[in-house]
């Protein structure tokens, strides 16, 4: 499967921390103060780093990574 932006179910934010998930179940997190997403919500451990084009990743940049990942994974 290749996986598109549309794929990601957006489960909303908490404490400025952004959460995603996928229909198999996967999560992944991001704050606007992280340069990566993480699949654990404190962010310690990064799971793929952003590419941005700024000082900061936007929220579709981290959308666009985590996209990047799992079609990197399979």
């Amino acid at each position: 499967m290749s996986y598109k932006i549309q794929d990601l179910i957006y489960q909303g934010e908490k404490g400025g921390v952004r959460n995603w998930s996928t229909i198999g179940g996967a999560s992944f997190y991001w704050h606007p103060d992280w340069l990566h997403i993480a699949e654990e919500a404190t962010g310690v451990t990064p799971t793929a780093n952003i590419e941005c084009t700024k000082e900061k990743a936007t929220e579709s940049e981290a959308a666009e990574t985590i996209v990047k990942h799992l079609n990197d994974k399979e």
